[in-house]
């Protein structure tokens, strides 16, 4: 989502009157590549540019490509394959053996009915949006290839490709279940195919911080980069100008009840204090999270918990998946930052339903392939 912030910036900078911009998206990876479905690379005429779909290494042949999207107002798509070690392949560097398909589409900043105005109106957003662009068409309706539909546009889409209501729906269910991008192939009662990309939109991640000492400045330094909504608790007196500026919110302990929960919101306990933290953990403990973290030793989350037992709250925390106690990945973590950047990554592993060991270990491919 942060990205996608920095193009609308740079969106809503252009003077539309003397310039024209392009947009290029990946709609298609297989193999190894460095950036993955959804990135995007925004360039306007005056030669600016924000964004990126690789490493560094396909950017400059992006542009020529955007250039001529903007030239022939028309969508195509370019397709850069280092499957096979060839040193004179543009985007060598893409990864190990990596094929990319980039989406290129002029855009129209005097519309109000382009994919960056719809972009606009979801950026703080707290739920998931399914973005539906047509890829390819073979003996269909081919002016509809780089043409983008929301799911309220499900009828719109149906009716121009002749696809059943239903089977789009379907399609569109299995994105949101899987919270997976992916690119799929329908035909028609006339035997038209269409190649289609629902690409998961999901909101930025939700952090909520019980704390109010100088480890917090750290966390939300980190977050701030990584473009994470953040939300600070703690006593108002000790909270410092720089945190009041740039967390989304701060809040007073008495407030603590009233935070707006949702499937992407993460919470870590890490006042200091024992009776805050543990007056936040019976707060929170009961809500559908994908992540609770505690700071501190495992004595101290075990504490905690006898503690729950004693008023009735027969909560095995240990046992509980979403709560992670000591908080953070086992990296040897010793200043506020290292800390930090342990919470955070901590935090991604959560969301992405991954358990944060190293790569070198894992078996098979880095990412999930996003075709059926």
């Amino acid at each position: 989502m942060k990205e996608i912030e920095k193009i609308i910036t740079a969106y809503n900078r252009v003077d539309w009157s003397r310039e024209q911009a392009a947009l290029g998206i990946v709609v298609k990876v297989e193999g190894s590549a460095y950036r993955r479905i959804g990135a995007r690379l925004f360039f306007c005429s005056n030669g600016h540019w924000t964004g990126g779909i690789s490493g560094g290494c396909l950017e400059g042949d992006a542009l020529k490509h955007a250039q001529k999207a903007i030239l022939n107002n028309k969508p195509s798509i370019v397709v850069y394959d280092t499957t096979e070690d060839d040193p004179h392949q543009i985007g060598v560097g893409l990864g190990c053996n990596g094929r990319i398909e980039v989406l290129f589409i002029p855009i129209d900043g005097k519309s109000t009915n382009n994919q960056l105005e719809f972009l606009k109106t979801i950026t703080n957003s707290r739920q998931s949006n399914v973005l539906i662009q047509v890829l390819n068409v073979c003996e269909g309706n081919h002016s509809l290839q780089g043409k983008f539909y929301t799911t309220s546009d499900l009828k719109k889409l149906a009716q121009a490709t002749q696809i059943p209501l239903e089977t789009l729906e379907e399609k569109i269910k299995y994105t949101y279940h899987r919270r997976k991008s992916k690119v799929f192939k329908l035909e028609n009662s006339k035997g038209e195919h269409y190649e289609m990309l629902a690409e998961l939109i999901q909101p930025k991640i939700k952090l909520i911080c019980i704390g109010d000492n100088y480890d917090v400045n750290a966390l939300l330094e980190i977050t701030n980069v990584l473009g994470w909504e953040v939300h600070i608790v703690g006593k108002l007196r000790k909270l410092s100008k720089k945190i009041h500026q740039s967390a989304h919110r701060v809040y007073s302990l008495a407030e603590i009840s009233t935070i707006a929960i949702d499937e992407y919101t993460a919470v870590v306990l890490m006042s200091h204090d024992y009776k805050t933290d543990l007056t936040a953990l019976k707060e929170f403990i009961h809500k559908d999270l994908v992540y609770l973290g505690l700071l501190g030793p495992k004595k101290r989350m075990r504490k905690m918990q006898d503690a729950l037992n004693e008023v009735g709250e027969q909560q095995d925390l240990e046992q509980l998946t979403h709560v992670h106690g000591p908080v953070g990945l086992d990296i040897g973590a010793e200043s506020p930052e290292e800390i930090a950047l342990s919470i955070t990554a901590e935090i991604i592993a959560a969301f992405r339903n991954r358990k944060g060991g190293l790569l070198k270990h894992r078996q098979g491919s880095i990412y999930e392939r996003n075709h059926f």
